[in-house]
Formats: C-alpha cells, sequence, structure tokens
C-alpha cells in the first residue's frame, strides 16, 4: 500500500491486507479458546479484543504525526517491522495444529454471503454520499438482502456452508454476535465521527485531534483486570445491558463538547467513553464463545469474526450516511452537524437492549462465576 503509485494499486493491496488480516484474527481467536478453561476465559478475551478496541483510537494519534512530519505512506511502512515480528512469534510459539477433518469449501456460499455483504455495506454509504443514484443504491440495497436471503435456504441443503447457521441455536452465541453486534455498531461511529469533528468542526490539527482521541486507549486499559470481577458479581446480562445504557448516554454527551471546551475535558470524556465501549466489546465477545462446544469452536471463531468486523465497518458507514443526510445537498458539514449526528446514532445501543434481555441466568455462568443471590454454588 505505502509503495502504490494509482488509485487502484492502493484499492488491491488494501484488498489483499484485509484477506491477510481476516485470516490472522478467527485463527488467533480459536487458538486461545483451545488453550483457555471456560474459567480463564474472560481472562483469554479480553486480551484478544483489547487491540481491536485500542486500534482505532491509537490510529488517529499515530496517523496525525506520520502524515504530518513524515508521509502517508509511512502509516502502512510501520506495520511492516511488526508483521515481521507477528511471523517470528508464530514460528517460535504457536505449535502447528490442524483439524482432524477438513470439509470442503463451500465456494458458492462464500460468494454469496460475500457479495451480500459488501453490497449491504456499499447500499449504506451510497445513501449518505452521491455515489450512484437513488435507484441504482435501491437495488445495490435489494441485490444484498436477495443474496443473503438465499445464502440462509441455500445453507440447510449442504453439509459444511461457509458460514453455520446452526451456531444461532446457541443463546449466548446469537446475543454476543448479533444483539452485541447492533450495539458495536452505535459505539464504533465514534472513532470515526470524532476525530472528523475535532479537525473539521473545530478545527484542531490531526496531531492534537489525535492526541485526545488517543486516551480513549487508557480507559480500555483500565477496564480489563476490572472485568471479571464485574462479571463475577453482575452477570452477562446485567453488565451488557448497563453498558449499552450507559454507552447510549455516552454517545449522546459527545453532542456536548464545543470549540472552547476544554482540552482536559475532552480528553477526561473520551477516557470514561473508552471504559464503556470495551466493557460492552469484551463482555459480549466473550458471552458469544461461553456455552459452544469444542467442535464448534472453529466455525464460530470465523463467523464472529466476520460479524465482528461488519459491525465496525457498519458503524463507520452508518455514521457517515446519517452525517451526508444532516448535511443535506449542501454538504457543508459544521460543528452543530456532529452533535445532530452522534444524538441520533446514540439510539442504536438502546435497541440491543431487547437481545440481552433473552439471556438466562445459566447462560456463561461457567465463565463469568457469577452466583445469583439466593442460590449457591455446589
Amino acid at each position: 500500500c505505502g509503495m502504490a503509485n494509482s488509485f487502484g494499486m492502493l484499492l488491491a493491496m488494501r484488498a489483499l491486507q484485509g484477506l491477510g488480516g481476516a485470516m490472522m484474527t478467527p485463527v488467533g481467536r480459536l487458538i486461545l479458546l483451545r488453550s483457555f478453561p471456560r474459567s480463564g476465559l474472560i481472562t483469554a478475551m479480553t486480551y484478544m479484543t483489547l487491540p481491536a478496541i485500542m486500534g482505532p483510537v491509537i490510529g488517529p494519534l499515530l496517523g496525525g504525526l506520520l502524515t504530518t512530519y513524515a508521509s502517508w505512506r509511512w502509516i502502512f511502512y510501520v506495520n511492516v517491522p511488526f508483521g515481521c515480528l507477528g511471523i517470528l512469534a508464530a514460528l517460535r510459539f504457536v505449535d502447528d495444529c490442524r483439524e482432524e477433518a477438513v470439509q470442503r469449501f463451500d465456494f458458492a456460499g462464500f460468494l454469496m454471503v460475500g457479495c451480500g455483504v459488501a453490497l449491504l455495506q456499499f447500499g449504506l454509504e451510497s445513501i449518505g454520499r452521491p455515489i450512484i443514484s437513488v435507484s441504482a443504491t435501491a437495488l445495490v440495497l435489494a441485490a444484498a438482502i436477495l443474496l443473503l436471503l438465499a445464502f440462509g435456504r441455500y445453507a440447510r441443503r449442504v453439509v459444511a456452508p461457509a458460514v453455520d447457521l446452526t451456531l444461532f441455536r446457541f443463546r449466548s452465541f446469537w446475543v454476543g454476535t448479533l444483539a452485541g453486534g447492533l450495539c458495536r455498531v452505535g459505539l464504533n461511529g465514534v472513532p470515526f465521527l470524532l476525530p472528523l469533528m475535532l479537525q473539521v468542526g473545530f478545527g484542531m490539527s490531526p496531531v492534537t485531534s489525535g492526541s485526545l482521541t488517543f486516551v480513549g486507549s487508557f480507559g480500555a486499559l483500565l477496564i480489563r483486570p476490572l472485568l471479571s470481577p464485574l462479571l463475577r458479581r453482575f452477570g452477562f446480562n446485567v453488565v451488557l445491558i448497563g453498558s449499552a445504557m450507559v454507552g447510549s448516554a455516552a454517545v449522546a454527551g459527545f453532542a456536548l463538547i464545543e470549540a472552547d471546551t476544554p482540552h482536559w475535558m475532552i480528553g477526561l470524556y473520551v477516557f470514561v467513553f473508552g471504559i464503556i465501549r470495551s466493557a460492552q466489546f469484551m463482555t459480549s465477545n466473550t458471552l458469544s464463545y461461553a456455552d459452544l462446544p469444542a467442535d464448534k469452536l472453529s466455525r464460530a471463531t470465523s463467523l464472529g469474526g466476520v460479524l465482528q468486523q461488519l459491525s465496525v465497518s457498519l458503524g463507520v458507514s452508518i455514521a457517515a450516511m446519517v452525517l451526508g443526510l444532516v448535511a443535506g445537498e449542501t454538504h457543508i458539514v459544521t460543528a452543530e452537524r456532529f452533535h445532530q449526528v452522534f444524538l441520533l446514532t446514540a439510539v442504536i445501543p438502546l435497541l440491543s437492549i431487547p437481545g440481552f434481555l433473552y439471556l438466562r441466568a445459566e447462560d456463561g455462568v461457567q465463565v463469568s462465576g457469577h452466583v445469583r443471590p439466593g442460590n449457591s454454588r455446589k
């Protein structure tokens, strides 16, 4: 990507980069799930989730420094030594373990799901930006829905479909991935919107904006050792519902930030939001695999990884779509427009609460260690 000399080359290399990342994350998650007992799953998943949470908040600061004092190409070059270290670490510490029985790759199902998800995201982005006409956008969204519905029927007739829909029979999995993913869609818009508001709306430099958003990573670090005691005390249900409600209020709270708001106050608020966002991400991610049998983990990590990435991209796409709709035909984006977008996207985390209410007291109890008042564990 850093050596790209045209838009087409950059696009192709970014696709290749995404392909590598998409393979790496589910495999790493599967290694952790098989290496830790159920009682240690919270610790394992918090370590696994932490980079995904901290990346979007560290990225603006690092990117701002590199683009200001070096070149945009260094945004990509800086990843090369870390990739080399990852290769060496994998060769040194990761055992060469394989599946005993490997199913045939479902290429037809892969095309249906992949094209359906890609068209869905493109259609949502086209609503907020005039990439294509309104009628073409409607056709794209209709095609996406039809492809995903067609795969749902197709998957029932195939022995090993590209996406194992039987995983959704496990309540903890579908609540963690679908309801948790919906909550993440609302929270994931903030790392996209906040730097834009600080730079475009308030006129801050990329370095200043990145420094303020970077503070959220400290909140993510703070909540990590506290998550196990929280889940042991309150259980998955209460923590997820509470984080969705508080997260919604926190997203709306960004609408109160003005150009003259002291930087220390903005940083403190971003720090608190980092705690809330991380608590929700880590809890829902851990719940997704809490009750799955060992033979389902491989496919679950693949599907869970896809849905997790989809929640990130949809969060950005929906935030961009709402921003485009609020800006209107003038395409003039002011601080007030960003405030409106924060208030509108704050509704999304609340929509996940009905899904969290489906959880029962026994769901994920082997992982959380939660004991309801009045009960005793034998």
